[in-house]
């Protein structure tokens, strides 16, 4: 692996290719047309945790049954009593805006028999107010972004480029700490893994819109690309970080061993009517919350995984047999399908589902305006604590977000882009001392034994001892990565690895602290509200 000797400027460096990144990308290079933005994203272009999002996008668009107030109660229930009024309110009150942009770029939502938007219900929602592509959202929002996106001139979209560490003083080594402790982001080195060198990307402004960590757990809904990459980067660089502890399982995906990710039963299925019956096939929900299924995820996750618990089965079921099947089929023609392909008849067989790691409420703590406490570096989408979410996300809640903190990290840097200038005296990245033959069977082993570790002792429902003993062998997975990434040729593989230890570490540490149960963590040990 050489370095790249050669500095590269870039007005914007974007990281990561979701609904976040994508809308400040496309903002900023149509205001800036001079301007030179930079994204970089780990796999393709569109390889993302919002391309797998099935549910949609909460807005309050039906104003005769529906408000904003209901919208904001319903989040601030779902969060627990953690979250942010004010960034609530704000959010919720931007989300109609938000969603007109989207559409008048191209994305396009489903429409009932009378030319107005289908709108869905999830659980937490009061009302139904979820705008939606039948059940691919997210995939329909990336294709719209992508499509504006690659028709400007003025935005670098670079694939299979992996960031490796932000830049900032403790790189440098000429520059000194501001007296006031503050520390600034100058860019980031990049893995070019096709190319295999390391690029030195220095920028006015840097945005981190990396996604979540789901990977760290064995079961996941998430794709394979997201492995806390921002999360990781952020903490080295001494951002601040809170509230990782909070970790949303979606209650139901398809159970169907050896396929991963897990594929994702979306919560608006439940929303249409669907219910969870145990293994024996009786109904269980109403023991649990008088909401029954259209109870928030964390209260529905820890019953079903209670029943687990109970019965010594691997799943519980999904019961959509007495459904209006034609309508069904048509809200959810990938979910018909992937089920049909495992021999289940939705019209008259259960399907089984199992709660699976599914969003991360914690994350790197960013400001309304996007900013994170390290200056010139700006953050929104999952790899954030917005304060939105509380200890809880409700559903259709994420997409929003990305949408409102990245408009709002636009608008800031947009004031102060014309007096910005451009770092010197970066130097390139240093690769001496690297041996050529490392083991890939090495990092293998210790990424599944993260997993490992994390889905037996900090999962849905966690204790003092389990947190004591992930910790305990955490810190040695930390130590032999550490020797590997210090004496080893660089991966991303072994990037990877280095940022799940982290994530994993911080979930735990948070863990550790906790004392309430509330939202989506709980220990036998903590008392609850």
């Amino acid at each position: 692996m050489l370095p790249d000797k050669k500095i590269i400027s870039t007005d914007f460096l974007v990281i990561g290719s979701g609904i976040s990144g994508l809308t400040f990308a496309l903002k900023t290079a149509t205001k800036f047309k001079d301007a030179k933005i930079t994204i970089v994203t780990k796999d393709e272009q569109s390889e993302s945790n919002t391309k797998y999002a099935q549910g949609g996008i909460a807005t309050v668009y039906n104003r005769t049954v529906d408000s904003f107030e209901q919208h904001i109660n319903d989040t601030l229930v779902a969060g627990d009593g953690l979250c942010d009024e004010e960034v609530v309110k704000m959010v919720v009150g931007d989300a109609p805006d938000r969603l007109q942009e989207l559409i008048d770029w191209g994305t396009q939502f489903d429409e009932n028999e009378n030319g107005d938007y289908d709108l869905g219900r999830e659980g937490g929602h009061s009302q139904n107010r979820i705008l939606h592509h039948t059940d691919i959202t997210g995939a329909e929002v990336e294709r719209a972004l992508l499509a504006q996106v690659n028709a400007l001139k003025n935005i670098d979209f670079l694939t299979h480029h992996y960031a490796i560490d932000l830049i900032t003083e403790h790189q440098t080594k000429k520059r000194k700490t501001k007296r006031n402790g503050k520390i600034s982001c100058y860019g980031a080195y990049v893995l070019d893994e096709k190319n295999a060198k390391v690029k030195t990307f220095v920028s006015k402004f840097t945005v981190l819109a990396s996604g979540g960590n789901g990977q760290v757990y064995e079961t996941t809904t998430n794709p394979v690309v997201a492995t806390g990459d921002g999360i990781g980067i952020a903490y080295r660089a001494k951002a601040e970080i809170s509230e990782m502890e909070f970790i949303q399982f979606h209650p139901t995906a398809l159970y169907n061993p050896g396929e991963y990710p897990a594929f994702l039963i979306s919560e608006a299925v439940r929303g249409f009517g669907a219910r969870l019956r145990n293994y024996n096939g009786d109904f269980f929900m109403h023991k649990y919350d008088e909401r029954q299924e259209l109870a928030s995820r964390d209260i529905v996750a820890r019953a079903i995984d209670n029943e687990l618990k109970k019965s010594g089965k691997p799943h519980v079921y999904l019961d959509c047999t007495n459904l209006d099947m034609d309508k069904f089929k048509e809200h959810f023609p990938n979910i018909t399908e992937k089920c049909a392909s495992l021999n289940i008849d939705v019209t008259k067989d259960y399907i089984p589902v199992v709660p699976a790691s599914h969003y991360i409420c914690g994350g790197v703590n960013v400001n309304k305006k996007a900013k994170t406490s390290i200056k010139k570096l700006y953050a929104c989408g999952e790899v954030t604590r917005t304060g939105l979410h509380g200890g809880n996300r409700l559903a259709s809640n994420s997409l929003l977000e990305g949408l409102v903190y990245a408009h709002n990290a636009f608008l800031n840097i947009s004031k102060k882009y014309d007096n910005a200038k451009m770092p010197t005296d970066i130097p390139v990245w240093n690769d001496n001392g690297v041996i050529k033959n490392m083991e890939k069977i090495l990092i293998a082993h210790d990424r599944n034994e993260v997993k490992t570790i994390m889905t037996n002792y900090v999962g849905i429902v966690r204790s003092n001892e389990r947190i004591k003993r992930a910790e305990k062998k955490l810190r040695v997975l930390y130590e032999d990565n550490k020797r590997l990434y210090d004496h080893s040729e660089l991966s991303v593989d072994l990037c990877e690895l280095r940022n799940l230890i982290t994530t994993a570490y911080l979930i735990t540490q948070f863990s550790k602290k906790r004392t309430v149960n509330c939202g989506g963590f709980y220990s036998l040990d903590c008392i609850s509200k």
